[in-house]
């Protein structure tokens, strides 16, 4: 039996194509996957995402925890509401999860947690609760819904429809969130685009979602989310870093806090390690489309280097296509490499992502 959220009954009021996604019932698209993603970078579009998994920490020791669990430093986050992108990680530098931390005070930290690795999620930080601060209370909360509005006019439809959200978010920096009544607003998303992550109590998500499409937001499905968060080169887990994969290697460094005295799991393992590999991103300059688990070759110094492509498919910003790859540190931006295609060697340049931001190609 596949699992539903809050919206289901909702998608399929608007003839949304659902399909299994890791064991839940979801929108795929609502007609046309080009039209939405359009929509998202041209206007606004929602999504429903109440299929991902927030978990509350509460107790005095809630920040002591959280500094051993994820990689990155929770001591930065000293404003109520702002939030922090990080891993948490196995004793062997692998990548758990990639997840969101919310501060909102000192006895209570929100972190959310990818709908596919959250059960394991779950049983990892109660584990290490119990081992390291038994006190602390840990409540998955799946009485929230969470809907992510983006695009370029997002907020300001946001603002039509949530009394009093313009004052209370207007000055909102990214990654920021607010709690205004029974709403929690995060300036936060998944495809390069402004706007809001957005959670509520699961029994108001239909009338809140389609007030939203009152006000000219578009449903959107995850195809155009997949494509939205590849031009913006964000990350996929199980496809751009999983537990066999250190966030060293797969574009993340920048969430890892090596340099503080702060111990946390896996970071003698992330010491002890030689980075041999990175991640990049590629551009196809062939016809065709690029896809995940296709072999890159590229040649550097009269050396074959062999990698591989983690995310791949066509962007419909750019109209060509394009990858995310890991390859040997070596293989820079600028360098041409050959994709191996259905037996043939397809021309692509190695790029620095993100492909797109805010609307603008920046390749």
């Amino acid at each position: 039996m596949l699992r539903k959220t809050p919206l289901n009954q909702t998608h399929r009021e608007m003839n949304a194509k659902m399909v299994d996604f890791g064991g839940w019932d979801m929108p795929l698209h609502y007609g046309s996957q080009l039209d939405e993603h359009h929509k998202v970078r041209q206007d606004a579009g929602m999504f429903d995402v109440s299929h991902m998994l927030p978990i509350d920490i509460k107790g005095a020791n809630a920040r002591g925890f959280l500094r051993q669990l994820v990689a990155n430093n929770v001591d930065k986050l000293s404003i109520p509401g702002k939030a922090l992108y990080t891993c948490m990680l196995t004793p062997e530098g692998g990548v758990i999860d990639d997840l969101i931390v919310y501060f909102l005070s000192e006895t209570w930290f929100r972190i959310v947690v990818n709908a596919g690795t959250a059960d394991k999620d779950v049983d990892w930080i109660f584990k290490q609760r119990d081992a390291a601060a038994p006190g602390l209370e840990i409540s998955p909360r799946r009485d929230l819904a969470m809907v992510a509005v983006q695009g370029p006019n997002a907020r300001a439809k946001v603002w039509q429809v949530i009394p009093g959200a313009k004052a209370a978010t207007e000055e909102l920096k990214l990654f920021q969130s607010v709690t205004l009544n029974h709403f929690f607003i995060a300036r936060t998303g998944y495809t390069g685009e402004d706007g809001f992550e957005i959670m509520l109590p699961a029994e108001e998500s239909p009338a809140f979602w389609k007030a939203l499409h009152g006000e000219g937001v578009a449903p959107a499905g995850l195809g155009a989310r997949d494509t939205l968060r590849l031009e913006a080169g964000m990350n996929l887990y199980g496809q751009d870093m999983d537990e066999t994969t250190s966030p060293l290697e797969s574009g993340l460094g920048w969430t890892v806090d090596l340099k503080s005295e702060r111990d946390f799991i896996g970071k003698q393992a992330l010491l002890d390690s030689t980075v041999t590999q990175h991640l990049v991103g590629l551009l196809l300059l062939d016809r065709g489309v690029l896809r995940s688990h296709q072999k890159v070759v590229a040649q550097h110094d009269g050396r074959e280097f062999e990698g591989e492509i983690t995310s791949g498919g066509f962007s419909p910003t750019i109209n060509q296509s394009i990858a995310l790859a890991r390859i040997a540190i070596e293989i820079v931006p600028d360098e041409e490499v050959h994709v191996l295609v259905r037996d043939k060697k397809l021309r692509a340049k190695v790029v620095k992502y993100p492909f797109v931001r805010n609307g603008k190609v920046l390749t």
